[in-house]
């Protein structure tokens, strides 16, 4: 009872130190102007190419990562620390380059008033490319380890095994089975598996604040879209002749009816990889705005006696992202395999 009494106060010890190292970061980043809420809630949720730590400006701190560009002169590689946090410009034996608002233009072509300018083709690694490469390589980790853990000790579970078992057997017994069926879950289960644990992965690492490595990789549109592209390509590759059929020419419906709903059904093949996208985007988004707003307050305010409301709540939701993060990884796992289901379904016609 002690130790783990020891230990709450430690977590609780670790995460208000975090506030406070974030509301110093926040002040720092407003002590030369007025504060823009909006401004510092899109930074800390947007793509960058370095990991920012610490301050503004040339006194602030930051983790550089490789910049990778095809120009029109070849390939250009260098360090985004060169930018200098987006002050100065880049110059190579390939060509001039700046940074502005997070993206990269050919020196001297980018227009205020269009918001517009000339780019390279950017294949740089950015914040969410580094955290998506670091994901990969721990779920890789994790399963290899565990696999091994298995062939060594075939009887009952030990260490990482008797952690990563239980999940397993949830996302069959719970997932896979109920919305697939006993007969065919076990071909989908490696993807299942996959989709889960990498986005609850990724989920809980970008919630862990002055992290390198720690990114709103869930939010970002393009990393959902992309889980939902391959899962709208597994569910119809999956699909057999009676899930087309029921799409194009529902069988016992009029022919009428059927000409009116075969393009309602089409619709819906596109829109329901859509809605796990946005579903998942939106929810992860969500949890980080409101917890910057909340912080984003005490400076809106101009107190810091509203950090002994704002802190508090900021706190709250923060730890009630942990549940989330657990709960969207199990909501896009589920609708998954629920599609998957009725892609592979056996109907019976009477």
């Amino acid at each position: 009872m002690i130790k783990n009494n020891h230990f709450r106060f430690i977590s609780l010890g670790f995460i208000f130190l975090f506030s406070f190292l974030f509301i110093e970061n926040v002040n720092a980043s407003g002590s030369e102007g007025d504060f823009n809420a909006n401004e510092m809630i899109m930074h800390h949720i947007a793509d960058s190419h370095e990991f920012h730590l610490w301050g503004e400006g040339q006194e602030s701190l930051s983790i550089p990562l490789p910049v990778i560009l095809w120009t029109e002169n070849g390939l250009d590689i260098f360090m985004s620390g060169k930018f200098h946090h987006g002050e100065e410009t880049v110059t190579t034996d390939k060509g001039s380059y700046e940074l502005i608002h997070d993206k990269i233009y050919y020196a001297g072509t980018y227009s205020e008033e269009a918001h517009t300018g000339e780019q390279p083709l950017d294949f740089s690694i950015t914040k969410n490319v580094f955290t998506l490469i670091l994901s990969s390589i721990l779920i890789c980790l994790i399963f290899i380890t565990v696999a091994k853990g298995y062939k060594k000790r075939p009887g009952a579970p030990k260490g990482l095994q008797s952690l990563m078992e239980p999940l397993v057997i949830f996302v069959r017994d719970e997932i896979a089975i109920p919305n697939i069926g006993e007969k065919k879950h076990h071909i989908f289960m490696p993807f299942l598996l996959t989709v889960f644990f990498f986005i609850w992965l990724n989920n809980l690492i970008g919630l862990v604040p002055f992290f390198p490595g720690s990114a709103n990789l869930s939010g970002n549109v393009s990393f959902t879209g992309t889980l939902a592209v391959i899962t709208l390509f597994v569910v119809n590759f999956s699909g057999n002749k009676e899930y087309w059929k029921h799409i194009f020419w529902m069988p016992g419906v009029p022919v009428p009816v059927k000409i009116l709903l075969a393009p309602i059904e089409l619709i819906s093949v596109f829109a329901k990889p859509f809605a796990l996208a946005v579903r998942l985007f939106a929810n992860i988004t969500a949890g980080h705005i409101v917890v910057l707003s909340l912080i984003a307050l005490i400076f809106i305010l101009g107190s810091y006696a509203a950090s002994l409301v704002a802190v508090p709540l900021a706190l709250f939701i923060n730890i009630l992202e942990l549940l989330v993060a657990f709960l969207q990884a199990f909501v896009f796992t589920l609708l998954a395999a629920l599609f998957i289901g009725q892609a592979v379904a056996e109907h019976e016609h009477h």
